[in-house]
């Protein structure tokens, strides 16, 4: 199912080559993800919608226009779960700090802290992620959420591309797995959490979120094999750990390759 995760020196032109374009293409996917979301003004006619979110029922409002550029919300919007009389939809199970995420994106095509391209270094950045992290690294003040569901502290990004994921936003599962490629710093806890979160909601062909993971380990192996955390989640095991054997024995063989 996955692709050797680690590059060989043999493809180091060709993958350098690729990140040029890359750079190139990705400032304007930036546009055209931006002019999806439809201007404020033209959905000022639109029903409004109430949601309710998470055990504590915070309410969100949203135009019904700008709510069904979601399938999963479109269907919603035609009864599927709409209340009849009351226009309101009950998410008892997401986080509202999530929601808040997918509905900024939904008006304004991202969602803080936004994607900015840095022109001066010809590249990407996060909003506000300047500064250093007590515990080292750069990326956002904002990098992870407390999530009920787990009792403890995971990458907001991998929830949003979860959810994201749930909702047919594939531009919006884009722009967050994006997003967390800036992230560093974060511990091993966090990682493993996050990790194990993502498995358990994304479908099984997911090549994109669960790789990230699995190559990020591979990456930082050091740090990993001297965490007792890690120890811990691989005495309880799970299929992301038989998909972690599968892409080091990828990597080793390709190591072996280039000598």
């Amino acid at each position: 199912m996955f692709r050797r995760s680690l590059p060989t020196r043999d493809r180091a032109a060709k993958i350098a080559k690729a990140k040029r374009s890359f750079r190139e293409k990705e400032a304007a996917k930036l546009k055209a993800q931006k002019a999806e979301s439809p201007p404020l003004g033209s959905t000022l006619t639109s029903p409004i919608i109430t949601i309710t979110v998470g055990k504590e029922q915070r309410l969100f409002a949203a135009h019904e226009d700008v709510l069904s550029l979601s399938p999963f919300f479109a269907a919603a919007c035609r009864g599927q779960f709409l209340e009849a009389h009351s226009k309101r939809i009950d998410l008892p199970d997401e986080e509202p700090e999530i929601f808040s995420c997918v509905l900024e994106y939904l008006y304004k095509g991202d969602y803080y802290p936004r994607l900015l391209h840095n022109k001066r270094r010809n590249s990407w950045e996060l909003e506000d992620a300047h500064a250093e992290k007590p515990n080292g690294g750069r990326g956002s003040v904002e990098s992870t959420i407390y999530h009920s569901g787990v009792d403890g502290a995971i990458l907001k990004d991998t929830v949003v591309y979860c959810v994201a994921e749930k909702y047919g936003l594939d531009e919006l599962k884009r722009l967050a797995l994006r997003k967390q490629g800036l992230q560093s710093g974060i511990e091993v806890g966090t990682i493993l959490r996050s990790a194990r979160y993502a498995y358990d909601h994304t479908p099984e062909h997911d090549e994109k979120l669960r790789a990230h993971y699995l190559a990020l380990i591979i990456r930082c192996r050091r740090t990993f094999k001297r965490s007792g955390t890690m120890q811990m989640e691989m005495e309880i095991g799970g299929r992301m750990f038989f998909d972690l054997f599968v892409s080091m024995c990828n990597h080793l063989d390709d190591v072996i390759d280039a000598t």
